[in-house]
């Protein structure tokens, strides 16, 4: 990824992507790339999806305590409401969002914005998390961090779910989940832990 993607042509707009698993630094990363482009007196808007209330109501939140005001919304459509003349919209827990996400990345960027969107790119099973696999597809910038194997120490690129619920959204934080690698990550309730072996 271009280090300093600030410095593109005003009135050029982009999109950026912070994709991962849980605990591997994507709010963090998205929090210090608009406190830039607020250092740089950039007009930056913040957006999170209303079902993320785990930190706080109206700020998104690290697992390391930074932090930004932001705007709760329960359709990402409503951003073309109140997008106004910010420079910079920045998008947290993108996975939470319908596809519609994709149309008003793209329409924002195409409109000269830099539009920087960070979520869970799997699920708990592994399978990619829709709709980050398409946003990832059509970014300028694409930053993948990893987390640390809670089991092994390796590079973790999965998020552990510690419970069995069948469900696919279980908002949650170490409370719910932990980050694993390919080898010590399994699904609870079809798969035995490889961390018990």
């Amino acid at each position: 990824m271009n280090e300093f993607p600030h410095l593109q042509p005003r009135g050029s707009g982009w999109i950026e992507v912070v994709a991962g698993c849980m605990f591997s630094g994507k709010t963090e990363e998205l929090i210090k790339r608009l406190r830039r482009a607020k250092i740089a007196r950039q007009r930056v808007l913040v957006f999170k999806p209303k079902i993320d209330n785990r930190y706080a109501e109206e700020s998104i939140v690290s697992h390391s305590e930074l932090s930004l005001p932001s705007i709760n919304i329960q359709n990402i459509n409503e951003v073309y409401d109140l997008v106004g003349d910010a420079q910079v919209v920045g998008i947290d827990e993108a996975q939470f969002f319908s596809n519609d996400l994709i149309e008003v990345c793209t329409t924002l960027a195409n409109s000269g914005k830099r539009v920087v969107v960070a979520g869970l790119d799997q699920d708990y099973k592994g399978v990619p998390f829709d709709p980050m696999p398409e946003l990832m597809a059509i970014a300028e910038f694409v930053t993948k961090p990893l987390a640390i194997c809670v089991v092994c120490g390796s590079p973790a690129s999965r998020t552990q779910r510690k419970t069995a619920s069948g469900d696919r959204v279980l908002i949650g934080a170490s409370d719910s989940y932990e980050a694993r690698c390919r080898q010590c990550h399994y699904i609870p309730g079809e798969q035995e832990d490889p961390a018990l072996f």
